[in-house]
């Protein structure tokens, strides 16, 4: 079997790993998103957080990024793969695609992501042949970790939080508005930075403004995305992500209440790609 280099990407990070044989290396590097960085930003985190064996090796490379559903961007990162591995065979998909097959495998389902972003998609075994329209941080990503962060920031800001959770939340981030607010607005990966705040519905878990803010935002993911695809109501439906699996039991309450049939909660893909790989292989 050759020597493989799966990978997945997302904007805050790029999850990697090496399978020679049986033996698994891996190593994360910052996040390739063409649609956020240009491409020297995405070049020098290929050429300077890639070490090793990482570039030596590999002859087969299949990444699975964020921001590729748009063939401009799909190509610039599959150019420079093949400027950083010239004699390697490459394969290049959206992320949707990876979580399809990492939770579906080769059977029919429908796959989410909740990471940094949020997006959804039907899968009939061997392709994508429905999917949500992404509409980016701004005007979509439902139950994604930056739409999560964004409702904490606007709750603080609004000075809406009880004295409890405004003191936790001070404590934690040693912010300011004005702080905020330029970062949001004129700060670099603004997505990355509303999704950092997410962290603070994990450690207050329990206080009711925290369970309201989880559930109404993944209750719009249902309704918004899911709820649309007739499939949902006789397929599996598995999720992705950081987020997806920070909050997994809203997510199997939710799938309850909707009568969806719960399929795969992973943190990352990669596991089941690894599977989904050495099967074809």
């Amino acid at each position: 079997m050759p020597i493989q280099l799966i990978a997945d990407s997302g904007s805050t990070k790029c999850d990697w790993v090496m399978l020679e044989g049986k033996k698994r290396k891996k190593i994360t590097t910052g996040g390739l998103n063409p649609y956020f960085l240009e491409r020297p930003a995405l070049r020098n985190i290929l050429a300077n957080e890639l070490v090793g064996d990482f570039i030596k090796k590999p002859e087969e490379i299949f990444f699975y990024g964020t921001a590729l559903g748009q063939s401009k961007n799909l190509q610039a990162i599959k150019a420079l793969l093949k400027e950083t591995f010239p004699k390697a065979k490459i394969e290049v998909e959206t992320d949707i695609t990876g979580a399809a097959r990492a939770v579906c495998g080769n059977e029919k389902g429908l796959a989410a992501i909740l990471g940094t972003g949020s997006s959804l998609c039907v899968y009939n075994g061997k392709k994508i042949v429905k999917s949500s329209p992404g509409l980016g941080f701004i005007l979509g990503d439902e139950g994604s970790g930056a739409y999560l962060g964004k409702k904490v920031i606007q709750l603080f800001l609004y000075g809406a939080f009880d004295e409890e959770l405004n003191s936790n939340f001070c404590r934690q981030f040693q912010t300011d508005k004005a702080t905020i607010l330029n970062h949001v607005y004129a700060g670099p990966l603004p997505n990355k930075y509303l999704a950092s705040f997410a962290l603070f519905l994990a450690s207050n878990r329990g206080h009711y403004m925290i369970e309201n803010i989880i559930e109404d935002s993944f209750r719009k993911f249902f309704e918004l995305h899911i709820t649309r695809f007739k499939e949902s109501e006789k397929y599996p439906l598995g999720f992705i992500g950081s987020i997806a699996f920070g909050f997994k039991d809203v997510l199997e309450t939710l799938c309850r209440e909707y009568g969806f049939i719960k399929g795969k909660i992973m943190q990352s893909p990669l596991d089941g790609l690894i599977k989904f790989h050495s099967y074809k292989n």
